[in-house]
This record gives C-alpha cells, sequence and structure tokens, in this order.
C-alpha cells in the first residue's frame, strides 16, 4: 500500500484505508493473515474473544511474515476487549471472577501474547456496557493500558446509538480514535454516529460492508459504474466507502478477492457519482 493509502488518527496514528478483518477464519486464520500481509494488506483487525476469533493464528501469520523486507511498525494492528456477555464460558481469554479492570489488564496480556507483540496500534472495546460505572472502569482500564505505552489508541465496536458514543467520548480522558460498526440499512448506516465521527475526530470504520449490503451491489447504478472504471461492483462500493472517510473491513478468504480489495486506490470516482452511491443509502 502507498503512503497515500493510509489516513492518520487524532493520535497520529497511520491507518491503512482498507483493513483485513479476521473474525470466523478459526484454523485457516495462520494461512489467510499471511496470504492477506504478502497481497499487500498492512492493517490487520482481531478480537480477544475466542468464539470468533482465532487471535494466536493472527499472530502466526503476522510472525510469518516479519523480517522478510516488513517490521511489526510497517502494520497497523488492532484488537478487542470483549466483555464477558459477549464471550464463550467455555473459553475465557482471562479470569471472569476478577474485577473488570484486571480482567482488560488480562485480556490485554493475552492478545500481546497471542500476537506476539510489544504494544497494539489500537485497543478497541468490543461492545459499549449497559451499567454507565462498569462502562466507566473498563475505559479507565483501556486508558492506562494507553498511558503505559502498550496500545497507541483506543476504539470502541458496536455502538449504534448516538447519544452513548456521545457519553462515552464525554467522560473519557482518552477520546476514542476509532469506532467500529456494522454498516447496514437497519442502523440507517449510521449517519448520526457518523456526524459525531466527523466532528469529533473519530475515524468510522465499516465492518459487513458487502454481506449486508447485495440491494447495493446490484443496483443499476453501481453496475453501471463497475462498467465505465471496469471494475467489481464490490470495489465500486469499496472504493466510494473511502472516499466519504469509512475505512472498511474486508475479511475476504479468496487470493483474487484480496488483489481486488487493495486495487480500489488505481482508480477514483466523481464527487457526483459518490453523492449518487449515498442518495441509494
Amino acid at each position: 500500500m502507498k503512503h497515500s493509502d493510509f489516513i492518520t488518527s487524532a493520535y497520529g496514528v497511520q491507518i491503512p484505508k482498507i483493513i483485513y478483518g479476521t473474525a470466523w477464519k478459526k484454523d485457516r486464520t495462520a494461512a489467510l493473515v499471511e496470504q492477506a500481509i504478502k497481497a499487500g494488506f498492512r492493517g490487520i483487525d482481531t478480537a480477544c474473544q475466542p468464539r470468533h476469533y482465532h487471535e494466536p493464528g493472527v499472530g502466526e501469520g503476522l510472525a510469518a511474515c516479519l523480517g522478510q523486507g516488513l517490521s511489526r511498525s510497517d502494520i497497523y494492528l488492532q484488537t478487542k476487549f470483549t466483555p464477558l456477555n459477549g464471550q464463550d464460558p467455555q473459553q475465557v481469554p482471562y479470569d471472569p471472577k476478577v474485577g473488570l479492570s484486571e480482567q482488560v489488564a488480562q485480556s490485554f496480556d493475552t492478545s500481546l501474547r497471542n500476537l506476539k507483540t510489544t504494544y497494539l496500534d489500537c485497543l478497541i472495546l468490543h461492545s459499549p456496557i449497559a451499567d454507565e460505572h462498569q462502562q466507566l472502569e473498563v475505559w479507565r482500564a483501556m486508558e492506562a493500558i494507553f498511558k503505559a505505552g502498550g496500545a497507541k489508541q483506543l476504539g470502541i465496536s458496536n455502538c449504534y446509538n448516538a447519544e452513548r458514543l456521545a457519553l462515552i467520548y464525554q467522560k473519557a480522558d482518552i477520546k476514542p480514535a476509532v469506532l467500529q460498526n456494522r454498516f447496514y440499512a437497519d442502523t440507517r448506516y449510521d449517519r448520526k454516529i457518523r456526524d459525531f465521527c466527523r466532528e469529533h475526530q473519530v475515524l468510522y470504520q465499516g465492518f459487513w460492508t458487502l454481506t449486508a449490503n447485495p440491494g447495493v451491489l446490484q443496483h443499476k447504478l453501481v453496475q453501471k459504474l463497475a462498467i465505465q472504471y471496469q471494475r467489481s461492483p464490490a470495489q465500486v462500493f469499496f472504493r466510494f466507502l473511502t472516499q466519504i472517510g469509512i475505512i472498511p473491513l474486508t475479511g475476504t478468504t479468496s487470493a483474487t478477492h484480496m488483489r481486488d480489495d487493495l486495487a480500489i486506490f488505481e482508480f477514483a470516482l466523481t464527487p457526483d457519482e459518490c453523492a449518487a452511491i449515498d442518495d441509494l443509502l
């Protein structure tokens, strides 16, 4: 990826404009992460949540690529602290009996071991916590990791309520630099939340972008642009997202689609074309 294919966060962290997502890859994780990095991906998303992610596999895939002309600083690596209600009770990656702050600390230590790294480029809270006091305790524990140099920035995911996000932002000493949400019609594409993010220098990452939007990909406008630019509808949609300031995650397992996803920076849609696609949403 070229320098122009990155965006700088409020904390000065360089984030690729498209990120490789590792959910649901199970025992294929290591091979797919290695394949993605060799294809040119420089951003990897995972979570310390064995139910949906094989975090040690991400570490293995990453380790296989380092030293072959690549160093750790070339890779943007983000993982998540997943609260207890999001974990499989049979495989919690921290002691469920300890307090929340200690759960965050243990989860972080587990992630560093799994990922074979000494720091994270971003530590994300996997989902907001209903109880406000508990939410603040968890965020303070994440802030302690940031202040100790363990994570270069913090983020939150699966937060679909603009007021909730504003409250978290307001109470935080270290403001979230990243918000990662499912990008789909059920939430009206997070328009209010994206407005908040723009105003407060929070970078919006979208996942489930292709799977959740078959109607957009099949729309005659997107199909027409695909023919015009000699690209696939998926490439047109991903390019549109990057041009309106959204960082898409892609979880493809296909080497061809990996190359296609990285090739979106080889062309650009006009402002009018972006506006027309935006109208479809």
